[in-house]
């Protein structure tokens, strides 16, 4: 009976850990974009007349990031699911 318990334990903590790396990963893209805005943004009120070129690195740089976010997602869920 305590081998079933210690099993199901085991499971229970990687599911859990799973979960955290999902949300550290969420929580790490969401800082990483808003920074990358924020200086983004910072950079157009300087300099204007740049602003096409600032808005287009802001926005290959954001779908970067989120990229490895969603990957760091999925890995997580495979975690839990398989």
């Amino acid at each position: 009976m305590t081998a079933l318990f210690i099993i199901l334990a085991e499971l229970a903590l990687g599911q859990l850990g799973a979960a955290l790396g999902a949300g550290i990963a969420t929580v790490g893209a969401a800082m990483g974009i808003g920074r990358i805005g924020a200086a983004a943004m910072e950079a157009i009120a300087r300099q204007p007349e740049a602003s096409g070129d600032i808005r287009s690195n802001l926005i290959v740089s954001a779908a970067l990031i989120e990229g490895v976010a969603f990957f760091a997602v999925i890995v997580c869920a495979l975690v839990i699911f398989i």
